[in-house]
């Protein structure tokens, strides 16, 4: 009753998204609008009446959205303000002072500076971002103009100043298009001597649309500064699109990519199960929209970095859900040198792109050499992102990213769990951060990706309390049989269970979850006996009894293994029956288990006798003694539509099963070759050696660690795409998730024969909860000590006077003359103050 209580509550979440998502076709509005764009837009004035705002619904938005804790602006996942948020405070306070309103919101975004400011300032003292040195100084001048007094305490200064001397090292070296996103996008906050002839620079490189690189803030400022009527006529399409005020920070934004970050959200917080349809249907249309395309590298409005974002993800949702599409869909950036380069040298805007490249590399099939060098370009940077940079030298886009890119690099998606996967995604700070623009991630709408994010939660506790019954009921099943009191074996029903629950999605379906791994169980219990316990009569007998499926004259530990075993194929067989009627699936599984256990007596004859078999015939009979076919197929009886069985027995099997077969042996020997050879066991990588007398060992293993690569990714275009066999696409994901269990087993070391490393993951995925809970505690009460007011040598110096909009000055600084549709200012009038750094 609880276990269905809990699943109607998470379907009715599931259809209360759905509904919203229906009911708002503008998909834009999925998006976080820009606090900091939004108050830029609001300080343009009325061109009929220059003592009002032009956009009241942007001031409005200002007046109406700033958080409880006093700060405007983006916030992660967990509800806690970013270092996006800080310039976006400011900024907000500035809109506001400019029209003299809003005093109260101005003094609490103060009190939350004073009392955050250290925080903010200790994740960027080893790095600071490009965005962030431009942007800050000048919001903090434009402030500081308006006697809106941002004090610093002296204990900061040396952190202050090195953000002003990184704007002044990135103003006097970059040129206006040298770096991405280009210097002209920060319109608004740069100098006004930098542009010798401000409007004529503007027309040069105004978009089609009226745009500064489809950036809202930097639009308003162009406005502002020339009122050139192509960049009215933009802002005012863009607040009519936001009529309720609040801008996003790139407009027009590209629905197509809104659509694939959405899907990309719902796969990464295991989610994808409840929007089937849905998923399906934005993927064919995007699958349409590629096909279309009369070339990969089509140069079009899209900023360099959001184009190979949008194309690496379309391709890696694409092909992992079974569309046939070639790696030039994202792959033509390595036909330019400069578009290389451009990359090379923009370490901090493109590491998150990087990541994304390196990500959709993981579905390589053969031959795809194309693929193999994007993910060799992707890896070198993501590595030169994140090792042993020094001060001041800033290669990812927001502090801790490199924790990111650490575990990408380090645990590669064949090895890893989807549970625990997504798991890190549900806890992950970040998660609603989706592409990064000019001052700050592009953020799934926090309404939005809270709902995201609940379901997610819910739906992990959901299958963990199924999990929990399950292994209860998997112990009391082997405790019955009494394995665990069998000395010479591995007790493994966690480890068993732990990788079937964690690897699929399945939560419904107890059946199939429990045939694996009570067959999981039977092979490691029967493989040590094999191995360590069974004198070879005794194996002799065993393996004839499952040959003539009759244990008759078995004793002790064999007759055991034996009833088990009939047990557990009595069961299959039932459950199979019940569910699909008068298919009869006995004689099937029984062959599978008698070829196993003659390849596990094959296998100790050999051991035994000192006899070395050829590499050919070893892989032979290693490939079914790793029995991962055993535990499989029958397993894939179960799904929909169900595996015909006829076509598949032993031992004509699919190559994708053979595959499967082949791949976890060559892992298993390549961590297993030492103990094995102390044991006097054969193993493939000792073969190798022994048969070429030329090679160290350490070749041996890059010999098969190669052939793993090698036939990996032949398997995932068997698992991926159509045309190679009979397999139902479930059952094929089904060998999937036995594959990444092997690779999990594997990866480093043996994990499966480790008592202790694979506790933590198994606590994880079945016991504890997600922790969603902030990892970091930020100041969010107002300050309330004195603060120190910063020395005038520090002060942040910039060019104010395009701003100088507030109520009681703006009747002498601004002058507006309908003919040229220009809005000038009185220069004069504005008192600056010393430039320490420009």
């Amino acid at each position: 009753m609880e276990f269905e209580s809990s699943h109607h509550s998470i379907q009715a979440l599931v259809e209360k998204i759905k509904e919203e998502i229906c009911r708002d076709i503008n998909s834009q509005s999925f998006i976080a609008p820009s606090a900091y764009d939004t108050a830029f837009v609001a300080m343009v004035p009325s061109t009929d009446e220059p003592l009002r705002p032009m956009f009241k619904n942007c001031l409005d938005w200002v007046l109406n959205n700033q958080t409880e804790a006093g700060f405007w602006g983006e916030c992660d996942s967990h509800g806690l303000p970013t270092l996006e948020s800080l310039p976006a405070t400011v900024a907000c306070m500035v809109a506001l002072k400019i029209w003299n309103t809003g005093d109260i919101h101005i003094e609490r975004g103060l009190s939350f500076i004073r009392a955050n400011f250290e925080n903010f300032l200790a994740d960027i003292d080893h790095y600071c971002p490009r965005w962030f040195a431009i942007v800050f100084p000048a919001v903090v001048q434009l402030a500081d103009k308006l006697s809106i007094e941002i004090d610093f305490p002296d204990q900061l200064m040396a952190s202050v100043m090195n953000i002003i001397h990184k704007r002044k090292q990135i103003l006097s070296k970059e040129e206006a298009k040298g770096h991405y996103p280009p210097l002209l996008s920060y319109h608004e906050v740069l100098p006004l001597h930098y542009i010798d002839d401000e409007e004529e620079h503007v027309l040069k490189h105004m978009d089609s649309d009226g745009s500064l690189s489809k950036s809202p803030s930097a639009t308003a400022s162009a406005f502002m500064a020339t009122g050139n009527k192509d960049c009215l006529r933009y802002l005012q399409l863009l607040n009519k699109k936001f009529a309720n005020g609040g801008v996003p920070q790139t407009y027009p934004l590209d629905e197509e990519l809104i659509n694939i970050c959405m899907v990309n959200q719902l796969q990464r917080l295991g989610l994808a199960e409840y929007f089937n349809e849905e998923i399906e249907k934005v993927l064919e249309q995007v699958y349409k929209s590629y096909m279309t395309r009369e070339s990969w590298a089509e140069p079009n409005d899209s900023p360099l970095a959001l184009k190979l974002y949008k194309d690496s993800l379309a391709f890696y949702l694409l092909r992992l859900h079974g569309f046939r599409v070639s790696p030039w869909t994202f792959c033509w950036f390595l036909q330019a040198k400069e578009v290389e380069e451009k990359i090379g040298n923009d370490h901090e805007h493109f590491s998150s792109v990087m990541l994304n490249v390196y990500r959709a590399t993981d579905l390589m099939f053969p031959g795809e050499y194309e693929l193999e060098e994007a993910r060799s370009f992707s890896k070198k940077l993501l590595e030169k992102s994140i090792s042993g940079r020094p001060k001041g030298q800033d290669h990812v886009p927001y502090p801790n990213f490199h924790v990111a890119i650490e575990h990408e690099l380090e645990f590669p998606w064949i090895a890893r769990m989807d549970q625990l996967d997504y798991r890190a995604w549900i806890e992950h700070e970040n998660n609603n951060a989706l592409w990064m623009g000019k001052t700050s991630y592009h953020r799934l709408s926090s309404h939005l990706n809270q709902k995201f994010v609940l379901l997610a939660l819910q739906n992990y506790v959901f299958r963990q309390s199924i999990y929990k019954k399950e292994l209860e009921e998997l112990k009391r099943w082997s405790n019955r049989w009494g394995l665990p009191k069998m000395r010479f074996c591995r007790e493994k029903a966690a480890y068993c269970y732990f990788a079937v629950a964690s690897s699929t999605s399945l939560p419904r379906d107890c059946d199939l979850r429990m045939i694996i791994a009570k067959s999981a169980i039977v092979v490691t219990v029967a493989d040590d006996f094999y191995d360590i316990e069974g004198s070879l009569d005794e194996l002799r007998k065993l393996t004839s009894a499952v040959q003539r499926w009759d244990g008759k004259g078995l004793t002790g530990n064999s007759k055991t293994i034996f009833e088990v075993l009939e047990s557990l194929v009595r069961e299959i067989a039932a459950k199979h029956f019940q569910r699909h009627g008068m298919t009869e699936i006995t004689d099937y599984v029984r062959n599978i288990w008698r070829e196993t256990f003659l390849s596990w007596l094959t296998e100790a004859t050999l051991s035994r006798t000192g006899c070395i078999p050829l590499m050919g015939d070893y892989l032979e009979t290693g490939m079914i003694s790793i029995a991962t076919h055993t535990i499989a197929l029958p397993a894939s009886c179960f799904l929909q539509p169900s595996m015909t069985t006829h076509k598949f027995r032993p031992p004509k099997y699919e190559t994708i099963t053979r595959l499967l077969m082949l791949i976890p042996r060559l892992l298993n020997d390549t961590q297993s070759y030492e103990k094995e050879q102390k044991d006097g066991k054969i193993n493939f990588v000792t073969l190798h050696s022994k048969q070429n007398p030329n090679v160290e060992i350490e070749d041996s293993i890059a010999f098969t660690n190669d052939i793993i690569v090698k036939k990996t990714k032949e398997f995932l275009e068997h698992v991926l795409m159509g045309g190679f066999d009979d397999l139902s696409r479930p059952c094929k994901l089904l060998h999937l998730s036995c594959l990444k269990v092997f690779h999990m087993f594997f990866v480093s070391g043996n994990r499966y024969d480790s008592p202790t490393d694979m506790i933590r993951d198994i606590q994880k995925s079945i016991y504890d909860p997600p922790d969603v809970e902030p990892k970091k505690t930020r100041k969010l009460i107002p300050h309330r000590s004195s603060s120190i007011k910063v020395p005038q040598k520090v002060v942040m110096s910039y060019d104010f006077d395009r701003y100088c909009f507030n109520r009681t000055r703006i009747a002498a600084t601004c002058v507006f003359q309908p003919t040229s549709h220009k809005l000038y200012m009185n220069k004069p009038l504005i008192t600056r103050i010393g430039s320490c750094f420009l």
